[in-house]
Formats: C-alpha cells, sequence, structure tokens
C-alpha cells in the first residue's frame, strides 16, 4: 500500500530542488534569505525525512530482522537506487571535459563514497544518495532496537541527535561559507538524525490518529517557519547553531502532516502529483543532466531571455524523460528485485 501524500511531498521536494538548481543556473546563487536557497537545501532534507518514514512503513511489522529479511532489504534496495545511478554516473563521465580517476570511479560505482569518501561524487545532487545508502546500513539496526531493545534504540536515538547538534553547533561555523564546508556539511553523519526522524515519527505515530485540523496547521506552521524565519546572508545560516533546529523541525513538521493527513484529493490534482511522486527519483538524478546537454545543444548561451528559454525547456524535458525513466527503466529493475526477492 502507498502513501500517496507522501508521494505528493516527495515529488513536490524533487520539483522544488530542480527548480532551485535551474534558477541558480539562471540568476545566480540565492542567499539564506529567499525561498529558493531554503529550498536547495532543505529540500533535500525533505528527502531523508520521508525516506526514514516509508522505510518504516513498508518495513516495521515484516522485518525481524533475519539474516533473510535483510539479504531482501538491501537486494530491493540495490535495484531501486544502483540502475539509475550508474546510468547518471557514466552520463556524467561522458559528458565531462576531465575523466576522474579509477578509484573515484569504482567508488562511486559501488556506492562506497558514501562511507569512505563523500566529497567525491560524481554527478550534481549525488552526494545526497551516498548518504542515502549509509542511512540503509542503519536501517535494519533501528528495526531490530526498536523491536527488540527500546532502551539502547532510544540511547541510540539521543546520541545521534547529538552528533546532529554537534555538528550544527561547532563542526559547521556560521563565518566561513557553506561552499567552504561542504565536505562536512555532506558528511552522513551530518544527515542520519533527518532519516532517523522519519523512521520516528513513524514509529511513535503511525497508529495514532490526528486530526486533519492538527495535521494541516502542522504543515502551515511548518511552511510559515521555512518562509518566514528570519535569516541572512550565506547559506551556511541556514544550517547552523539554533537556525538548524528551528529548519529540521519545520520539515517534521511538514512530513508529519502530510503522513497524517487524511483527505480525498480530486482526479486533477491527484494524477500529477502522483507522477511527479513516482519519477521523484529520476527528476533529482536526472535534472542537471538535462540543463547540462541542453545548454551544450544551445551552445550555453548567457543572456536571460535565453537563458530563461533554456530553464523552461530543461524542465519540460526532465519531467518528461523523468516519466519515462520510471515507466520503462526503475520499474522494469524494481520487478527484477522482486524476482530475485523470497517469496512473502
Amino acid at each position: 500500500m502507498r502513501l500517496h501524500n507522501l508521494d505528493y511531498l516527495r515529488g513536490l521536494a524533487a520539483i522544488g530542488i530542480m527548480l532551485y538548481h535551474y534558477m541558480s543556473g539562471v540568476f545566480g546563487d540565492y542567499e539564506s534569505e529567499s525561498f529558493t536557497g531554503r529550498l536547495g537545501v532543505y529540500g533535500v532534507s525533505i528527502f531523508y525525512v520521508l525516506s526514514g518514514l516509508t522505510l518504516y512503513y513498508v518495513y516495521f511489522k515484516k522485518m525481524r530482522p533475519s539474516r533473510d529479511d535483510i539479504q531482501d532489504f538491501y537486494l530491493k534496495r540495490f535495484f531501486r537506487i544502483y540502475p539509475l545511478l550508474w546510468v547518471v554516473i557514466i552520463a556524467t563521465i561522458v559528458l565531462s571535459t576531465k575523466v576522474p580517476a579509477v578509484s573515484k570511479i569504482f567508488l562511486n560505482l559501488t556506492g562506497l563514497f558514501g562511507f569512505v569518501k563523500w566529497d567525491a561524487a560524481i554527478g550534481r545532487g549525488v552526494w545526497s544518495i551516498g548518504n542515502e545508502l549509509v542511512f540503509y546500513a542503519f536501517f535494519p539496526f533501528f528495526i531490530y532496537f526498536s523491536k527488540h531493545r527500546p532502551v539502547i534504540f532510544w540511547i541510540f536515538s539521543a546520541a545521534l541527535l547529538a552528533v546532529y547538534i554537534y555538528f550544527a553547533f561547532y563542526t559547521l561555523t556560521p563565518d566561513q561559507s557553506l561552499t567552504s564546508q561542504w565536505y562536512d556539511y555532506t558528511n552522513p553523519l551530518n544527515q542520519v538524525f533527518l532519516f532517523l526522524g522519519g523512521y520516528l515519527i513513524g514509529y511513535l505515530f503511525s497508529n495514532t490518529p490526528v486530526p486533519n485540523i492538527v495535521c494541516a496547521l502542522l504543515v502551515v506552521a511548518g511552511l510559515a517557519l521555512f518562509c518566514f524565519y528570519p535569516v541572512e546572508g550565506d547559506r551556511i545560516q541556514l544550517v547552523t547553531g539554533y537556525n538548524r533546529v528551528v529548519f529540521t523541525v519545520a520539515c517534521f513538521f511538514i512530513c508529519f502532516g502530510f503522513f497524517k493527513l487524511q483527505v480525498e484529493v480530486p482526479a486533477i490534482l491527484d494524477k500529477p502529483l502522483s507522477v511527479f511522486g513516482e519519477s521523484s527519483y529520476s527528476i533529482y538524478l536526472l535534472h542537471p543532466l538535462v540543463y547540462n546537454v541542453c545548454g551544450k545543444a544551445l551552445g550555453r548561451v548567457i543572456e536571460q531571455p535565453k537563458g530563461i528559454g533554456l530553464m523552461v525547456g530543461s524542465i519540460v524535458i526532465t519531467l518528461i524523460l523523468s516519466y519515462i525513466s520510471y515507466e520503462k527503466f526503475e520499474k522494469f529493475f524494481m520487478k527484477k528485485a522482486r524476482a530475485f526477492a523470497r517469496p512473502a
């Protein structure tokens, strides 16, 4: 059973990240006071929260975890993540004017870059997929401890929260740019609490009825914090100190509200939102390549009117290509995963 509301949010987050990258390419970098700049940072955070919440929903009841459970989990994750990731890595190398070192290619194709050299990702946005692969290593432990050793689970959760706070208040400094601290920011240990937070939303509230008005108010509150909380300057301001806490709470409010909200979405909205959600992985990974190829095809024009045309054309091509990718490519490998998995 799919969580359609979460699909909607996942698709909107993917489109938001795409728009951030495309608009940055046309209009230049956005600072922390702009909605677009905030979306470029916390759109990925929304992905992480949704990933933890969705995996809880799918696996908590049926995963003990035994050795066979874990094998099935990683088999399905492999077929879901790696095929398109390989296509993007190879395409990025082909389009590049410089061939990476063999060791870097190896780390990317195996996914090991996420564990040992997360700043060596090949392809824009691929760093976050490396983070996800690290989160998957944590996931069976979340399941086991929350089911069988709850005290240890809460100690473990508190430790990951402490690490998250440590990065926000001590490792990252607001006196330097986000770009100059990218290595520390993209460290999976700086992000894993977001994944755990999604898991905790499912763990604590999956069977708890929440009135629609409360869910709607939480979504509105999260969006209000996201849009209007006063922050200025380089985007590092969004991920350091108390600002990091505020925006993280906003992400949790939004994801929780979408998770528990019970509404019948009109078909005219349900269809496109569902398509965006299903295609979100392709939208996220393919959009930088589409922009690159379209830019090369148009001679990398930089005049603003033509730049806007490049952006609009890239958006249209990305959405069409991502839909085809999901229907013809991603679904094919998801079926392969089911074929290899143990019978339910």
